[in-house]
Protein backbone atom coordinates (compact mmCIF):
# COMPACT_ATOMS: atom_id res chain seq x y z
CA UNK A 1 0.00 0.00 0.00
CA UNK A 2 1.12 3.53 -0.73
CA UNK A 3 1.60 5.39 2.61
CA UNK A 4 -1.12 8.00 3.16
CA UNK A 5 1.11 10.99 3.87
CA UNK A 6 3.81 10.25 1.36
CA UNK A 7 4.07 12.98 -1.31
CA UNK A 8 3.53 11.79 -4.86
CA UNK A 9 4.84 13.26 -8.07
CA UNK A 10 2.40 13.74 -10.93
CA UNK A 11 2.41 10.83 -13.36
CA UNK A 12 2.64 12.59 -16.71
CA UNK A 13 1.35 11.48 -20.04
CA UNK A 14 2.40 13.65 -22.98
CA UNK A 15 -0.89 15.58 -22.83
CA UNK A 16 -0.64 16.16 -19.08
CA UNK A 17 2.99 17.21 -19.47
CA UNK A 18 1.95 19.95 -21.88
CA UNK A 19 -0.83 21.13 -19.60
CA UNK A 20 1.31 21.43 -16.45
CA UNK A 21 4.48 22.78 -18.07
CA UNK A 22 5.61 25.84 -16.14
CA UNK A 23 7.95 27.45 -18.69
CA UNK A 24 7.10 27.93 -22.35
CA UNK A 25 9.51 28.96 -25.08
CA UNK A 26 7.75 30.87 -27.86
CA UNK A 27 8.93 32.02 -31.27
CA UNK A 28 7.95 35.53 -30.11
CA UNK A 29 10.78 35.32 -27.53
CA UNK A 30 13.54 35.00 -30.14
CA UNK A 31 15.97 37.48 -31.69
CA UNK A 32 18.34 36.34 -34.45
CA UNK A 33 21.80 37.95 -34.72
CA UNK A 34 23.22 38.65 -38.21
CA UNK A 35 26.76 39.57 -39.27
CA UNK A 36 26.73 42.12 -42.10
CA UNK A 37 29.93 42.46 -44.12
CA UNK A 38 30.56 45.39 -46.42
CA UNK A 39 30.69 44.40 -50.09
CA UNK A 40 28.48 42.57 -52.56
CA UNK A 41 27.41 38.97 -53.19
CA UNK A 42 28.92 37.79 -49.92
CA UNK A 43 27.69 34.71 -48.07
CA UNK A 44 30.76 33.70 -46.12
CA UNK A 45 30.81 30.74 -43.69
CA UNK A 46 32.08 31.45 -40.18
CA UNK A 47 34.53 28.67 -39.36
CA UNK A 48 34.10 28.87 -35.58
CA UNK A 49 30.29 29.06 -35.80
CA UNK A 50 28.96 26.20 -37.99
CA UNK A 51 25.87 27.09 -40.08
CA UNK A 52 26.36 30.84 -39.49
CA UNK A 53 27.45 33.29 -42.19
CA UNK A 54 28.61 36.82 -42.90
CA UNK A 55 26.26 38.44 -45.41
CA UNK A 56 26.65 41.54 -47.54
CA UNK A 57 23.62 43.85 -47.48
CA UNK A 58 22.49 42.84 -50.99
CA UNK A 59 22.21 39.20 -49.85
CA UNK A 60 19.83 40.00 -47.00
CA UNK A 61 16.43 39.96 -48.77
CA UNK A 62 16.38 36.17 -49.09
CA UNK A 63 17.65 35.73 -45.52
CA UNK A 64 15.16 38.05 -43.85
CA UNK A 65 12.23 36.73 -45.88
CA UNK A 66 12.93 33.30 -44.42
CA UNK A 67 13.28 34.74 -40.91
CA UNK A 68 9.97 36.58 -41.28
CA UNK A 69 8.27 33.45 -42.64
CA UNK A 70 9.30 31.63 -39.46
CA UNK A 71 7.56 34.38 -37.42
CA UNK A 72 10.80 35.37 -35.66
CA UNK A 73 10.01 38.96 -34.65
CA UNK A 74 13.45 40.59 -34.67
CA UNK A 75 17.04 40.53 -35.89
CA UNK A 76 20.14 42.06 -34.30
CA UNK A 77 22.73 43.51 -36.68
CA UNK A 78 26.52 43.60 -36.32
CA UNK A 79 28.55 45.42 -38.98
CA UNK A 80 31.91 44.47 -40.48
CA UNK A 81 33.36 47.37 -42.53
CA UNK A 82 36.09 47.23 -45.16
CA UNK A 83 38.05 50.05 -43.53
CA UNK A 84 38.89 50.50 -39.88
CA UNK A 85 40.58 53.39 -38.09
CA UNK A 86 41.37 54.39 -34.54
CA UNK A 87 38.14 56.41 -34.23
CA UNK A 88 35.73 53.85 -35.72
CA UNK A 89 34.62 56.42 -38.30
CA UNK A 90 32.81 53.90 -40.53
CA UNK A 91 30.36 53.11 -37.73
CA UNK A 92 28.37 56.33 -38.10
CA UNK A 93 28.59 56.91 -41.86
CA UNK A 94 25.27 57.56 -43.58
CA UNK A 95 25.99 54.76 -46.08
CA UNK A 96 27.82 52.46 -43.66
CA UNK A 97 27.37 48.71 -43.82
CA UNK A 98 24.75 48.52 -41.04
CA UNK A 99 22.93 51.57 -42.36
CA UNK A 100 22.71 49.88 -45.78
CA UNK A 101 21.49 46.67 -44.17
CA UNK A 102 18.75 48.42 -42.20
CA UNK A 103 17.33 49.97 -45.36
CA UNK A 104 17.57 46.69 -47.26
CA UNK A 105 15.69 44.81 -44.51
CA UNK A 106 13.02 47.47 -44.14
CA UNK A 107 12.43 47.53 -47.89
CA UNK A 108 12.08 43.72 -47.93
CA UNK A 109 10.34 42.87 -44.64
CA UNK A 110 9.02 46.12 -43.12
CA UNK A 111 7.38 44.35 -40.16
CA UNK A 112 10.58 42.60 -39.05
CA UNK A 113 12.05 44.51 -36.12
CA UNK A 114 15.62 45.66 -36.67
CA UNK A 115 17.78 45.99 -33.56
CA UNK A 116 21.21 47.53 -34.12
CA UNK A 117 24.25 46.95 -31.97
CA UNK A 118 25.99 50.21 -31.07
CA UNK A 119 29.68 49.70 -30.34
CA UNK A 120 33.04 50.53 -31.89
CA UNK A 121 35.00 47.28 -31.59
CA UNK A 122 34.15 46.04 -35.11
CA UNK A 123 35.13 49.43 -36.56
CA UNK A 124 38.38 50.33 -34.77
CA UNK A 125 41.79 49.14 -35.96
CA UNK A 126 42.73 48.39 -32.34
CA UNK A 127 39.60 46.32 -31.64
CA UNK A 128 38.58 48.15 -28.47
CA UNK A 129 35.09 49.46 -27.81
CA UNK A 130 35.99 53.14 -27.67
CA UNK A 131 38.39 55.97 -28.36
CA UNK A 132 41.87 55.50 -26.87
CA UNK A 133 43.75 58.11 -24.87
CA UNK A 134 47.49 58.81 -25.16
CA UNK A 135 48.30 55.90 -22.85
CA UNK A 136 46.30 53.40 -24.90
CA UNK A 137 43.39 53.19 -22.48
CA UNK A 138 39.77 53.56 -23.54
CA UNK A 139 38.60 57.09 -22.80
CA UNK A 140 35.04 56.79 -21.51
CA UNK A 141 33.97 60.40 -22.05
CA UNK A 142 35.55 60.79 -25.50
CA UNK A 143 33.76 57.61 -26.59
CA UNK A 144 30.28 58.81 -25.60
CA UNK A 145 30.05 61.39 -28.36
CA UNK A 146 30.92 58.79 -31.00
CA UNK A 147 28.37 56.32 -29.63
CA UNK A 148 25.66 58.97 -29.84
CA UNK A 149 26.59 59.59 -33.49
CA UNK A 150 26.38 55.85 -34.26
CA UNK A 151 23.00 55.51 -32.57
CA UNK A 152 21.63 58.53 -34.39
CA UNK A 153 22.85 57.26 -37.77
CA UNK A 154 21.10 53.94 -37.13
CA UNK A 155 17.87 55.69 -36.17
CA UNK A 156 17.97 57.81 -39.33
CA UNK A 157 18.49 54.67 -41.42
CA UNK A 158 15.37 53.07 -39.89
CA UNK A 159 16.49 51.03 -36.88
CA UNK A 160 13.62 50.06 -34.57
CA UNK A 161 15.66 49.49 -31.39
CA UNK A 162 19.10 50.82 -30.45
CA UNK A 163 21.28 48.39 -28.47
CA UNK A 164 24.49 49.90 -27.01
CA UNK A 165 26.96 47.14 -26.06
CA UNK A 166 30.10 49.16 -25.32
CA UNK A 167 29.73 49.30 -21.50
CA UNK A 168 30.85 52.94 -21.25
CA UNK A 169 29.48 54.81 -18.22
CA UNK A 170 26.73 57.23 -19.18
CA UNK A 171 26.18 55.99 -22.71
CA UNK A 172 22.47 55.27 -22.32
CA UNK A 173 21.81 58.83 -21.18
CA UNK A 174 23.77 60.50 -23.97
CA UNK A 175 22.19 58.23 -26.61
CA UNK A 176 18.72 58.91 -25.21
CA UNK A 177 19.36 62.67 -25.39
CA UNK A 178 20.70 62.44 -28.95
CA UNK A 179 17.69 60.44 -30.12
CA UNK A 180 15.17 62.69 -28.37
CA UNK A 181 16.77 65.89 -29.64
CA UNK A 182 16.53 64.59 -33.22
CA UNK A 183 12.88 63.52 -33.03
CA UNK A 184 13.46 59.83 -32.32
CA UNK A 185 12.00 59.85 -28.83
CA UNK A 186 9.90 56.76 -29.61
CA UNK A 187 12.87 54.53 -30.46
CA UNK A 188 13.60 52.24 -27.47
CA UNK A 189 17.06 51.52 -26.08
CA UNK A 190 17.95 47.91 -25.31
CA UNK A 191 20.94 48.31 -23.05
CA UNK A 192 23.65 45.68 -22.68
CA UNK A 193 23.43 46.69 -19.03
CA UNK A 194 25.23 43.63 -17.70
CA UNK A 195 27.97 42.52 -20.07
CA UNK A 196 30.65 40.36 -18.52
CA UNK A 197 34.28 40.19 -19.64
CA UNK A 198 33.74 36.66 -20.86
CA UNK A 199 35.81 34.08 -22.72
CA UNK A 200 32.57 32.88 -24.33
CA UNK A 201 32.81 35.70 -26.92
CA UNK A 202 35.68 34.03 -28.79
CA UNK A 203 33.78 32.83 -31.89
CA UNK A 204 31.99 36.20 -32.18
CA UNK A 205 35.31 38.04 -32.29
CA UNK A 206 36.41 35.70 -35.04
CA UNK A 207 33.16 36.31 -36.93
CA UNK A 208 33.25 40.11 -36.55
CA UNK A 209 37.02 40.61 -36.70
CA UNK A 210 36.85 42.44 -33.40
CA UNK A 211 39.55 40.81 -31.27
CA UNK A 212 41.53 43.50 -29.38
CA UNK A 213 44.94 44.13 -30.95
CA UNK A 214 46.39 44.44 -27.43
CA UNK A 215 45.23 44.02 -23.85
CA UNK A 216 41.67 43.04 -23.00
CA UNK A 217 38.31 44.60 -22.15
CA UNK A 218 38.30 43.92 -18.43
CA UNK A 219 38.63 47.61 -17.58
CA UNK A 220 35.15 48.38 -18.95
CA UNK A 221 33.32 45.04 -19.03
CA UNK A 222 32.17 43.34 -15.84
CA UNK A 223 34.06 40.92 -13.60
CA UNK A 224 32.44 37.45 -13.90
CA UNK A 225 32.59 37.14 -10.10
CA UNK A 226 30.23 40.08 -9.44
CA UNK A 227 26.47 40.12 -8.94
CA UNK A 228 25.93 43.25 -6.85
CA UNK A 229 27.74 45.21 -9.54
CA UNK A 230 25.14 43.94 -12.01
CA UNK A 231 22.41 45.51 -9.89
CA UNK A 232 24.26 48.83 -9.88
CA UNK A 233 24.82 48.76 -13.63
CA UNK A 234 21.18 47.94 -14.34
CA UNK A 235 19.98 50.69 -12.00
CA UNK A 236 22.16 53.31 -13.67
CA UNK A 237 21.01 52.33 -17.16
CA UNK A 238 17.37 52.34 -16.10
CA UNK A 239 17.74 55.80 -14.57
CA UNK A 240 19.37 57.07 -17.79
CA UNK A 241 16.43 55.91 -19.89
CA UNK A 242 16.97 52.27 -20.90
CA UNK A 243 13.74 50.58 -21.99
CA UNK A 244 15.05 46.99 -22.03
CA UNK A 245 17.90 45.46 -20.00
CA UNK A 246 20.20 42.69 -21.14
CA UNK A 247 22.43 40.09 -19.50
CA UNK A 248 25.31 38.74 -21.61
CA UNK A 249 26.32 35.87 -21.74
CA UNK A 250 23.31 33.82 -20.65
CA UNK A 251 24.32 30.30 -19.63
CA UNK A 252 27.08 31.04 -17.06
CA UNK A 253 25.01 33.91 -15.61
CA UNK A 254 21.52 32.45 -15.16
CA UNK A 255 21.68 33.45 -11.50
CA UNK A 256 22.22 37.05 -12.61
CA UNK A 257 19.29 36.80 -15.04
CA UNK A 258 17.12 35.67 -12.11
CA UNK A 259 18.31 38.49 -9.84
CA UNK A 260 17.71 41.18 -12.48
CA UNK A 261 14.29 39.72 -13.36
CA UNK A 262 13.29 39.85 -9.68
CA UNK A 263 14.62 43.35 -9.03
CA UNK A 264 13.51 45.30 -12.12
CA UNK A 265 10.21 45.78 -13.93
CA UNK A 266 11.80 46.49 -17.31
CA UNK A 267 11.71 43.78 -19.99
CA UNK A 268 14.78 41.56 -19.77
CA UNK A 269 16.80 40.08 -22.62
CA UNK A 270 19.50 37.41 -22.33
CA UNK A 271 22.10 36.70 -25.01
CA UNK A 272 23.03 33.08 -25.71
CA UNK A 273 26.41 34.07 -27.08
CA UNK A 274 28.65 32.60 -29.76
CA UNK A 275 30.65 30.41 -27.37
CA UNK A 276 27.48 28.82 -26.04
CA UNK A 277 26.30 28.18 -29.60
CA UNK A 278 29.61 26.77 -30.81
CA UNK A 279 30.01 24.43 -27.83
CA UNK A 280 26.63 22.85 -28.51
CA UNK A 281 27.35 22.57 -32.23
CA UNK A 282 30.80 21.03 -31.62
CA UNK A 283 29.56 18.45 -29.11
CA UNK A 284 26.54 17.56 -31.23
CA UNK A 285 28.75 17.25 -34.30
CA UNK A 286 30.78 14.60 -32.51
CA UNK A 287 27.70 12.71 -31.40
CA UNK A 288 28.25 13.58 -27.74
CA UNK A 289 24.95 15.42 -27.36
CA UNK A 290 21.57 15.39 -29.07
CA UNK A 291 21.55 18.84 -30.68
CA UNK A 292 17.80 19.52 -30.79
CA UNK A 293 17.21 18.37 -27.20
CA UNK A 294 20.12 20.40 -25.84
CA UNK A 295 19.08 23.52 -27.76
CA UNK A 296 15.58 23.38 -26.30
CA UNK A 297 16.84 22.60 -22.81
CA UNK A 298 19.32 25.48 -22.85
CA UNK A 299 16.77 27.99 -24.13
CA UNK A 300 14.16 26.78 -21.64
CA UNK A 301 16.70 27.31 -18.85
CA UNK A 302 17.28 30.91 -19.95
CA UNK A 303 13.53 31.56 -20.12
CA UNK A 304 12.95 29.84 -16.76
CA UNK A 305 15.61 32.04 -15.16
CA UNK A 306 13.51 35.09 -16.04
CA UNK A 307 14.41 36.32 -19.54
CA UNK A 308 11.52 37.80 -21.53
CA UNK A 309 13.44 37.61 -24.82
CA UNK A 310 16.47 35.64 -25.96
CA UNK A 311 19.11 36.48 -28.55
CA UNK A 312 20.28 33.19 -30.03
CA UNK A 313 21.97 31.93 -33.18
CA UNK A 314 19.64 28.95 -32.94
CA UNK A 315 16.56 31.13 -33.58
CA UNK A 316 15.67 29.77 -37.07
CA UNK A 317 16.14 26.17 -35.98
CA UNK A 318 14.17 26.77 -32.79
CA UNK A 319 11.34 28.38 -34.74
CA UNK A 320 11.09 25.25 -36.90
CA UNK A 321 11.24 23.00 -33.83
CA UNK A 322 8.50 24.98 -32.09
CA UNK A 323 6.19 24.53 -35.07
Amino acid sequence: MFPENRPRRLRQTETIRKMVKETHVLVDDLIYPLFIKEGRSIKEPISSMPDQFRYSPDMLPKVVKEIASLKIPAVLLFGIPKKKDKFGTEAHKKDGVVQQAIKMIKDTTPDLLVITDVCMCEYTDHGHCGVLDEDGNVSNDDTLEVLAKIALSHAKAGSDIIAPSDMMDGRVGIIRDALDDSGFENIPIMSYAIKYASAFYGPFRDAAGSKPAFGNRKSYQMDPANVREALREATLDMEEGADILMVKPAMPYLDVVRVIADEFDLPLCAYQVSGEYSMIKAAAGRGWLDEDTVIMESITGIKRAGADMIITYFAPKLAKMLK
